[in-house]
């Protein structure tokens, strides 16, 4: 589903001393990272730290200063309904799915974008076999899924959009055990067919363990970045974040 990539290393998407403040709060504390084209890489933190603030700036849902460049195309001064065009879908905390439409309208509304049907019913008939349990669910409303299948339907619903990126925001929250296992299966999936995933999680072990890459953010600022096997093995990861 996704496009075919630039040469290797390029940065799909990079954010240069990026700020939020929630009036005289600040919330992120100029911070810069990157992305790279067919990345899997997560940003881990306590609650509080600014990890949902980071995403929502990049999505461009709060005002931000500080740059974000996507595609080597500055965004941070164009309004957030433009970036699925553009090829960049949030998965947002809490899912924000639409409660009193069914699970295929909620789909449906991930290509509002789009007039291309062919290419739409393509990809709904990937995301239904990606997702099987959608499409047993197709014509329910989907305020009366579980928390999981809901998540799946949020992600399903990002994929509709045919995205390049896709930032997932607390993928695990409020889901079983079991749940979150077949969540970060589909994570796996999706990212092996080249969709490029920023993923912020509060379960460090587990996307350390899904990500080749990861930062490590406290009170706002990136304090760590490495690849996920060396973070895993630092004992001020191993301390702070996978209770050891």
């Amino acid at each position: 589903m996704a496009s075919s990539s630039p040469e290797k290393g390029y940065a799909l998407l990079e954010a240069l001393n990026l700020e939020v403040h929630y009036g005289g709060i600040a919330a992120v504390k100029g911070v810069s990272f990157a992305v790279e084209e067919g990345e899997l890489v997560c940003l881990i933190g306590a609650n509080g730290a600014g990890k949902t603030s980071t995403l929502k700036a990049l999505a461009r849902m709060i005002p931000s200063s500080g740059e974000i460049h996507y595609r080597k195309e500055r965004l941070d001064r164009q309004p957030s309904h433009l970036l699925i065009g553009k090829g960049m879908a949030l998965v947002p905390e809490g899912r924000g799915i639409f409660a009193r439409l069914t699970v295929a309208e909620n789909l449906a509304m991930g290509a509002y974008h789009r007039n291309d049907k062919d290419g739409i019913a393509a990809d709904l008939a990937h995301v239904y076999t990606l997702l099987p349990r959608l499409k047993e669910r197709a014509e329910q409303v989907a305020g009366t899924l579980s928390g999981g299948e809901q998540q799946m339907l949020a992600i399903g619903r990002a994929l509709m959009g045919r995205p390049q990126l896709l930032l997932l925001d607390e993928p695990s929250m409020g889901l079983a055990p079991l749940m979150v296992e077949k969540v970060f299966e589909v994570i796996r999936a999706v990212a092996a067919e080249g969709v490029t995933i920023f993923l912020v999680e509060q379960n460090a072990r587990l996307a350390l363990q899904t990500c080749s890459r990861g930062y490590v953010m406290e009170s706002g600022r990136i304090t760590l970045a490495d690849t996920s096997d060396k973070l895993l093995a630092d004992p001020r990861v191993r301390a702070a974040y996978l209770g050891e």
